[in-house]
C-alpha cells in the first residue's frame, strides 16, 4: 500500500534518550575531537582523510549502533573516531553534508520523511531510491539491515495468553478481538493514518474505547503493564517488550511504514572497506536482535561498546 511517512514521535522520546540526557555533556566532551567545542558544530570542517567519524544521535539506541558500525569498521583495518550522542537529525544531517561525520545510523523511512514529508513508503526498496534521490550529492545510503525501530500495535503479555496470539499473529487477527479492547497510544494515534484511522481502514479494526497517554512512553508502558489498556503504540525496538513480555502484532500492510536501520554516509570519507564492512553488518542485524542489543544496554546497564563488540564477535564480524 501506499505510505505517506509521518513519524509519530520524535526519536528525542525514544526510550534510552532520557536515561541519557545527563550524560549528553560528558559523553560529547569524552567522545568529541577538540573541534565539537566549537558553539556551532555545522561550522566544522571535513574530518581528517585518513579517520572515519563515526556520529550518533541522542538516544541509547542510535549509540549502540555506531558503536556497531565502529567497531566493525576497525576490524577491517579502517581508523575510526566516535562523535557520539550529538543530538537530532536536524544537526546530525548538516555534519554529514559538511564532512565532520562521515558515518550515521538511520533510519531510512524516518529519513525520507525528514527529507521529503509528502513521499510516499511502498517498499524498503523504494524508500532508499526515494532517499537517495533526495540526499545532498556528496551522501548515499549503503545497505538497509532488516531491522526495524517503528511503532507497533502491541498486546500485553496477559491480552496475548487470553487470545492465543503470538509474535507470529499479525493485525488481522484482532478483527474480532479489538472491540473487547482498549488501546492507548499519544492524543495523535486516534486521528493519524499511523495509528486508529489507518487500523480500521487497512485492517478493520474498532476498538472498544482509547486511551490518550504519552508517545511510547512510561504512561504507555504502565497502562499496558497493568492492564489499564489492552494493545498500545510501543516502537518495535523498545526494551519494555523484552521486560515485560509484551507481544508485537506484525504489520503485512505496512501501515506503519518502514524504518530499517541503515547506515548513512559522507561517500569521499569511507573506504571501499568500510562500505563492505557496513554492508556485513546490516546483512546480519535483525529487529529481533536489535531488541536483545538494546536490553541488555537498557536494562541490565551494560555498556553499549561492550554489547558492540560482543555482538559483533558472535556474528563473525569482530
Amino acid at each position: 500500500m501506499t505510505f505517506t511517512a509521518v513519524r509519530s514521535r520524535s526519536f528525542r522520546n525514544h526510550p534510552g534518550a532520557a536515561a541519557l540526557a545527563l550524560a549528553a555533556t560528558a559523553a560529547l566532551l569524552a567522545g568529541c575531537s577538540s573541534s565539537d567545542d566549537k558553539a556551532n558544530p555545522l561550522d566544522e570542517g571535513p574530518a581528517n582523510g585518513d579517520t572515519v567519524v563515526v556520529g550518533s544521535n541522542n538516544f541509547a539506541e542510535s549509540i549502540l549502533l555506531a558503536d556497531i558500525y565502529g567497531e566493525a569498521l576497525k576490524a577491517k583495518g579502517v581508523k575510526v573516531s566516535y562523535k557520539p550522542n550529538i543530538g537530532s537529525r536536524e544537526t546530525t544531517y548538516g555534519l554529514l553534508k559538511n564532512g565532520s561525520v562521515t558515518v550515521l545510523p538511520e533510519y531510512n523511512g524516518s529519513l525520507l520523511a525528514y527529507l521529503d514529508p509528502e513521499a510516499g513508503q511502498e517498499s524498503a526498496d523504494a524508500v532508499n531510491t526515494a532517499v537517495k534521490a533526495k540526499l545532498d550529492a556528496k551522501l548515499t545510503l549503503l545497505e538497509s539491515s532488516p531491522a526495524e525501530n517503528k511503532d507497533s500495535v502491541s498486546l500485553n503479555a496477559e491480552t496475548a495468553k487470553k487470545y492465543g496470539l503470538t509474535a507470529d499473529s499479525t493485525l488481522a487477527d484482532l478483527k474480532g478481538i479489538a472491540p473487547d479492547l482498549v488501546i492507548g497510544g499519544s492524543p495523535e494515534f486516534q486521528t493519524r493514518q499511523q495509528g486508529l484511522k489507518g487500523l480500521e481502514t487497512a485492517y478493520g479494526l474498532k476498538f472498544k474505547s482509547f486511551k490518550a497517554l504519552d508517545a511510547g512512553g512510561k504512561l504507555t508502558q504502565a497502562a499496558l503493564t497493568k492492564n489499564t489498556v489492552q494493545a498500545a503504540d510501543i516502537f518495535t525496538t523498545d526494551p519494555t517488550i523484552t521486560k515485560e513480555g509484551f507481544v508485537v502484532l506484525k504489520d503485512p500492510k505496512n501501515l506503519f511504514g518502514y524504518a530499517n536501520v541503515t547506515p548513512l554516509v559522507y561517500k569521499s570519507g569511507l573506504p571501499k572497506k568500510g562500505v563492505d564492512a557496513l554492508n556485513a553488518v546490516s546483512a546480519k542485524l535483525d529487529t529481533k536482535t536489535l531488541l536483545e542489543l538494546d536490553s541488555r544496554i537498557q536494562l541490565e546497564s551494560k555498556d553499549p561498546l561492550d554489547v558492540a563488540k560482543a555482538w559483533l564477535k558472535s556474528a563473525g564480524l569482530g
